[in-house]
């Protein structure tokens, strides 16, 4: 199978660049699996679309600003660190830009989200693979706890913004139920609740409960092998508690629907079923990595956002569209020009989709 199978052409128009001025406004595409029909309809719906005693399992991973500005002290040249993982107290791997200059040895000064010059500094101490540098940084406590005077969110490349914070994003780029600081990216399908929808949803009966999966490389890192099954995943932590481990068995033991909102969601109770035949109280790692034909043991139907071509993403929700099978390659197809034909917004910030049946 090739990367080039889950190409599409999306025009540039078609990509969000902005958050809608209300959470719960974007519109919903309904797609029904076994009959390979769309509907359209508006996310305010949703309570309407799903069934009493359906099980939504949300994603309550929370944004960290982990897009950081530095000034090389050598020659005055400024750089971009995204934070991705913690070694160490003050110790990061980070993602840079540009790289290759910054070899180890390189001493850094820190902006604020103003991009102010601050006293703090960093020395980068390895250099490693695809951009990425272990970098030391020299401040009093932890810098977790400065970065929202740091840093940016960090949003996706093809939402252009200028170098300073922008306050709407750091409402907008954060789900309204996300409590675990440790993700690099959004987990994107969440974006769309509101409080009020979730009380709605609630009173008619559909339940819902939290996992927790820390965005990182390994969602949002482009496939760049000819052969998917040559692509290989980052590792991504995640935690399933105990009162979320009953719930979800409970529903499948009772024959109710569980509902991934979001593919990380997916991938969570994907990776836990693979491990366990269920879905046990656990905290773990996860490098899975969904395309057709896979099957699926845990999720019934799944909410997401639309994802870019030639992603993981994508190739992860055609395999949904048709498990066992790889006629969902061309079904999620199908259904993408539909959504591009009566203007949907794409992405992070963009319309959503209902895939079931």
């Amino acid at each position: 199978m090739k990367t080039s199978d889950f190409h599409f052409d999306l025009p540039p128009e078609r990509i969000a660049q902005e958050p809608l001025e209300q959470r719960d406004s974007s519109r919903l595409l309904v797609f029904d699996r076994r009959k390979e029909e769309t509907e359209h309809h508006q996310f305010t719906e949703l309570p309407s679309l799903l069934s009493e005693g359906d099980l939504l399992v949300v994603n309550n991973s929370k944004v960290l600003p982990a897009r950081v500005f530095a000034q090389k002290n050598e020659t005055g040249g400024e750089t971009e660190l995204l934070l991705l993982n913690e070694q160490g107290l003050n110790e990061w791997i980070c993602l840079t830009r540009p790289a290759k200059r910054l070899r180890p040895g390189t001493r850094l000064t820190l902006f604020d989200s103003e991009m102010n010059l601050t006293a703090i500094q960093a020395e980068v101490t390895e250099a490693m693979d695809e951009g990425q540098r272990l970098i030391r940084f020299e401040v009093e406590g932890n810098i977790r706890t400065q970065l929202d005077e740091l840093g940016r969110m960090p949003l996706p490349p093809y939402i252009e913004r200028e170098k300073k914070a922008r306050p709407s994003d750091w409402d907008r780029y954060q789900t309204v139920y996300s409590q675990a600081a440790g993700s690099v990216a959004a987990p994107t399908a969440g974006l769309h609740f509101t409080p009020e929808l979730l009380e709605q949803l609630e009173k008619k009966g559909i339940k819902r409960t939290s996992v927790t999966l820390h965005v990182g490389l390994g969602t949002f890192q482009p496939v760049k092998v000819d052969d998917v099954t040559s692509h290989q995943m980052h590792s991504e932590p995640y935690e399933v508690s105990d009162s979320a481990a009953q719930l979800i068995q409970e529903a499948k033991s009772e024959g109710r629907r569980v509902i991934a909102v979001g593919t990380t969601s997916m991938r969570v109770l994907e990776s836990a079923f693979r491990r366990h035949g269920t879905v046990v109280p656990e905290t773990a790692d996860t490098e899975l990595f969904v395309y057709p034909p896979a099957d699926f043991g845990i999720v019934d139907a799944l909410i997401t956002n639309f994802h870019l071509p030639e992603s993981t993403l994508l190739m992860l929700i055609s395999a949904f569209a048709s498990p066992g099978s790889t006629q969902g390659i061309e079904s999620i197809r199908r259904a993408y020009q539909t959504a591009i034909d009566n203007e949907y917004r794409f992405f992070s910030y963009g319309d959503a989709m209902l895939i079931q049946g």
